[in-house]
């Protein structure tokens, strides 16, 4: 059975979770009306995986006989100065997301719940991947300055994306 203080705080996971999938839609969105579709397929598909980190959670909290209790989700920035910006954005997101993974194992350990805290542990592995990949596009487009090619290529690349 999972206390109050965990089952609060994986609802408020979910609706992070939830929140982030919205973030990533917005930025897609944002990446259409650029004409960046690859950059627009990458954050479609980092949507719908933010949603699957959303229900893996509450699928948790059904199986440990707790109540599913889902909250308003804020609505997202819709525009940004350039793609490199986004995508600091995004990596800053995932930063936070890290952050608050963290704090949830260290609040399973507190309220010695073993297994909430080996559930967690899929959520640090996925928030390093989610890290490395997102400040590796983060690099890329510092690399690359101003030059459309390089855009263009990137572009291209992540149109290529179809997990999510």
């Amino acid at each position: 059975m999972l206390s109050q203080a965990v089952l609060k705080a994986l609802n408020d996971q979910i609706n992070f979770e939830l929140y982030s999938g919205y973030i990533y839609l917005s930025m897609a969105a944002y990446f259409e009306t650029k004409n960046l579709k690859g950059c627009a397929t990458w954050m479609r598909a980092q949507a719908k995986e933010e949603h699957s980190h959303a229900m893996r959670i509450y699928d948790f909290i059904v199986k440990r006989m707790g109540a599913v209790k889902l909250a308003a989700i804020a609505g997202p920035k819709t525009a940004w100065e350039s793609p490199l910006a986004a995508f600091q954005d995004a990596l800053k997101h995932e930063q936070a997301v890290t952050k608050r993974i963290n704090s949830l194992v260290a609040l399973a350990g507190k309220e010695n719940d073993t297994a909430t805290g080996i559930f967690l542990q899929w959520f640090v592995t996925e928030q390093l991947e989610e890290e490395e990949q997102t400040d590796e596009i983060v690099q890329k487009l510092r690399m690359i300055k101003d030059s459309a090619n390089g855009l263009f290529m990137i572009d291209h690349a992540l149109g290529k994306r179809t997990e999510g």
